[in-house]
């Protein structure tokens, strides 16, 4: 029959062994992420080509004095209605319909050419040569374009309006008739 163990000695890791094991720990994460790591001092040196690690340990350096001039610049009036309009415009482009934008945006674009290659022209309109223009279906449809740009524009759209304001400053500006003084 076997002895039965009544003490238990624990191997004790000199801390030599220790530092071994720790180091082959490493070694081996090394191995499993070399892409990553690879890839990570590719990117460390492009910044250091372009000065951008200079630029973080200088702001490192004077991360108080910087933290208080942004501090005190976003502390602004101008710099919160500067947010509040930034994020009001990405909404307002987030409705947007691009594939209806898209064709009077070349138009617009081509009206942007056709000026620019006649900018410096001395060249005199009368009113007969903007009623003979009219015969002109360019004209005509860049005319016919406007007007339902503007008639578009002309439309009621306060049902499809947003606004910024909290809701209980909302009821202090309306008026009856639900309109904004």
């Amino acid at each position: 029959m076997a002895k039965a163990i009544k003490s238990i000695q624990r191997v004790e890791i000199t801390e030599e062994q220790q530092k071994q094991l720790d180091l082959e720990e490493v070694q081996n994460a090394l191995v499993e992420s070399k892409e990553s790591i690879l890839e990570v001092l590719k990117t460390l040196n492009h910044m250091q080509e372009r000065g951008v690690l200079s630029l973080i340990s200088a702001l490192f350096g004077q991360g108080d004095k910087v933290m208080e001039i942004l501090v005190k610049k976003a502390d602004t009036p101008e710099t919160a209605n500067t947010l509040k309009n930034l994020l009001l415009m990405v909404g307002v482009l987030g409705t947007l319909n691009v594939q209806q934008l898209e064709p009077i945006l070349l138009k617009v674009n081509s009206g942007i050419a056709r000026v620019a290659d006649h900018k410096d022209t001395e060249e005199k309109t009368g009113i007969l040569d903007i009623m003979r223009s009219l015969r002109d279906p360019e004209i005509n449809r860049s005319i016919t374009l406007l007007l339902n740009f503007l008639k578009g524009m002309g439309q009621e759209t306060e049902s499809l309006e947003r606004t910024t304001q909290l809701p209980e400053n909302q009821l202090q500006h309306q008026t009856p008739n639900h309109q904004l003084k």
